[in-house]
């Protein structure tokens, strides 16, 4: 990911061939963007250490509609920090290009590396680190790719890939995780990790990936544009109801069934594993209509950060820790891993409302003070020294 998420990136480039050339773009252009990473911080910490949804009420709501959502929005993002690392307004090619590619890499074996590591602290959390490096590895090959492209790509792997997870799911069941007739060792923990990564776990790639490409996709747009925002928030308002709303009605048309699994991971009807599940749009379900709801929900979010940056100088005053927050969302969900790790928090979610506003104010303080005297994050500076050696791709 690039500065503003969990990796660094360069700034976006001003060339003229995908966008026209309109003079400097406003300030909220990538200030919304950080702004949208900020509140999936928020978002990843009240899924995390916030109350448990089933308490009800309208904390319980809340906490409810960060699960799985802030992933989605830091997924669709990662998506547009690939296409700010290789070349916003036109895929870098030669020398450039080659280095761009090895930035990406790079950035992807960290966060694989990372990953396992907080993973193996043996923390109630799913971490999604290393999912992410495997989602940049897998989107890499599609960087020189159009937006109408890269759309028809995500649009296509929603219909198509939820249908082959719960296919292989029918067919192998756990037994696709082990190398059958091999001892364990290094080859079978490698083998049995990434096909995790790939089809198992909270955030499989197979499932995931077509919030990375949209992301790429909107990435490509003139975000500067009115009328690019306007098209982009109906298509996230008409992915949202399709997504959300066409499950919450195919479930009462065939299962006549008054479930919360329309919008929520709460809901313990139908059961996974069911042909009855394909219709569910939880965040978590994995189902086309899920991934439908998640794309429309992040595309709205960041949309209207991008449209409040640009629209109100004073609310971008006010939303400054935020924005310094989305600024360096690696060192903050890195820290919130650690919090819960010394706290000894065994229960997710379930901890008391003092707890989750705790750490909202701890990395919302260190953030809007570090970036006072820091241009990049903590783990974000040592992220760009690490993919600085890319300069010496010929």
């Amino acid at each position: 990911m690039s500065q503003h998420t969990v990796t660094a990136a360069p700034p976006p480039e001003r060339t003229p061939a995908v966008v026209p050339d309109r003079g400097k773009a406003p300030l909220g252009r990538l200030v919304g963007v950080d702004l949208a990473r900020g509140l999936a911080v928020f978002g990843m910490y009240a899924a995390h250490v916030g109350p448990d949804p089933d308490r009800g009420g309208g904390t319980g709501l809340l906490m409810e509609l960060a699960h799985g959502r802030a992933s989605a929005l830091f997924a669709l993002l990662a998506g547009f920090a690939v296409v700010l690392i290789t070349g916003r307004r036109a895929p870098r090619t030669g020398r450039a290009g080659r280095q761009a590619v090895a930035k990406v890499i790079i950035r992807a074996v960290i966060l694989l590396a990372l990953g396992t590591a907080l993973t193996l602290t043996d923390t109630p959390v799913q971490v999604i680190l290393a999912f992410y490096g495997l989602y940049f590895l897998l989107v890499l090959p599609l960087y020189r790719l159009g937006a109408g492209q890269l759309a028809l790509i995500a649009a296509g792997g929603a219909l198509v890939c939820p249908q082959v997870l719960y296919a292989l799911e029918r067919v192998f069941g756990d037994e696709v995780l082990r190398i059958p007739g091999e001892p364990a060792g290094l080859a079978s923990l490698l083998f049995t990790g990434l096909i995790s990564l790939l089809f198992a776990g909270t955030y499989p790639a197979l499932t995931w990936l077509p919030l990375v490409v949209a992301g790429m996709a909107i990435a490509r747009l003139d975000l500067a544009a009115a009328g690019v925002r306007i098209r982009l928030a109906l298509t996230g308002a008409a992915l949202a109801l399709a997504g959300h709303g066409g499950s919450w009605l195919a479930l009462r048309l065939f299962l006549g069934a008054a479930t919360p699994a329309w919008w929520s991971d709460t809901a313990d009807f139908p059961s996974a594993g069911t042909p009855g599940w394909l219709l569910v749009a939880s965040p978590h379900s994995e189902t086309t209509l899920s991934i439908l709801g998640n794309a429309g929900v992040a595309i709205m979010v960041l949309v209207a950060c991008l449209a409040a940056m640009d629209a109100l100088p004073r609310l971008r005053r006010l939303a400054g820790p935020v924005i310094a927050v989305g600024s360096m969302s690696l060192t903050a969900y890195v820290f919130h891993i650690v919090g819960i790790q010394l706290l000894g928090i065994e229960e997710l979610p379930g901890s008391p409302l003092p707890v989750l506003l705790g750490f909202i104010a701890s990395v919302t303080v260190f953030a809007a003070v570090w970036s006072r005297f820091f241009r990049r994050g903590p783990l974000e500076w040592l992220m760009s020294k690490a993919t600085g050696t890319a300069r010496h791709v010929r």
